[in-house]
């Protein structure tokens, strides 16, 4: 009942608007291959094991994400290096650190060049054009993108000093400023020159400020919180100058908290993908075995088991 076929089938013979449904009739007339008994139980004890190798990856991304939360919380109150706390107006916080407004140790960008133009234009074949992408909202949910822009449905080659003068750079926190989309609390950071579209913005960490803390930071700070109310939720420039957040004096500190976390997001991460792997690989065999395009005893379930 998880192939696609038999669930295109349900949806195709399913009737009624405001409250469709299925029906015996329709679905006593999916034709499914029937192997003999044994082989129909080992199908379902390899498929049993990816299922199970799924759901125990969902459950260590659970814990994982949580104990990310609880170090981000810790790191961002107490830091690494042990000192009395102070209480601010965002919280406790190391006393050698500062709140500090977005607006002063930030540029907060859009870009000058907008995302239709970057779609006209066309791809640059001088020796020093350097690759940058085209961002839309939809682009943070590619594979790969989990926290920085790896790749774009947008991608063009253009002469350094046009991007240098209009995109915004490398190590840009990004994030959506219209719509529902702010509710998702979605940051990613940027890895080259990129252009946005108008339903994102961007902070650009200055000097004092290290562009994986900043991100790592943004993570914990829920963009609701200075959201415009109306029929289009959204927030600007104005919104974002005066949000403050805890800032340690010595770069190196926030490099080595940055650290800390990046190692909290590499295990997340490897479980992310293993959960994806095993997905696909399961959405595979189902198919493939469900139509005997493949048979159970070409599997070797210990191995499987292993991996898992």
């Amino acid at each position: 009942m998880h192939t696609d076929e038999f669930v295109g089938h349900a949806k195709a013979t399913t009737s009624g608007v405001q409250h469709p449904r299925t029906s015996w009739t329709a679905l006593r007339e999916f034709k499914l291959f029937v192997p003999p008994l044994p082989e129909q139980r080992k199908i379902a004890g390899l498929l049993g094991v990816l299922q199970r190798a799924i759901g125990q990856q969902e459950q260590l991304i659970a814990l994982n994400t949580e104990l990310k939360k609880a170090l981000l919380h810790q790191l961002f109150t107490h830091g690494l290096r042990g000192e009395q706390q102070k209480q601010t107006e965002i919280g406790p916080m190391p006393e050698s650190w500062t709140p500090t407004p977005l607006g002063i140790c930030c540029d907060i960008l859009s870009g000058s060049m907008s995302y239709t133009d970057f779609l006209k234009i066309a791809s640059a074949d001088e020796d020093d054009a350097i690759e940058c992408m085209g961002i839309k909202v939809s682009d943070m949910n590619l594979p790969g993108n989990e926290s920085r822009f790896v790749t774009a449905n947008q991608v063009k080659r253009l002469p350094v000093a046009l991007a240098h003068r209009k995109l915004i750079p490398a190590n840009t926190v990004v994030f959506p400023k219209r719509g529902a989309a702010i509710a998702t609390n979605k940051k990613r950071l940027t890895t080259t020159w990129t252009v946005l579209d108008p339903n994102l913005i961007g902070i650009y960490g200055k000097d004092v400020l290290d562009a994986d803390f900043l991100f790592h930071w943004s993570q914990m700070y829920d963009l609701r919180k200075i959201t415009d109310p109306g029929p289009t939720p959204q927030l600007n420039k104005k919104d974002l100058i005066p949000v403050l957040m805890p800032l340690p004096k010595d770069i190196n500190e926030q490099r080595e908290i940055a650290e800390v976390i990046f190692t909290a997001d590499r295990k997340l991460t490897h479980h992310q993908h293993k959960h994806a792997a095993f997905t696909a690989l399961f959405r595979t065999l189902l198919h493939k075995l469900m139509t005997a395009q493949l048979r159970v005893h070409d599997f070797d379930m210990t191995e499987i088991e292993r991996t898992s």
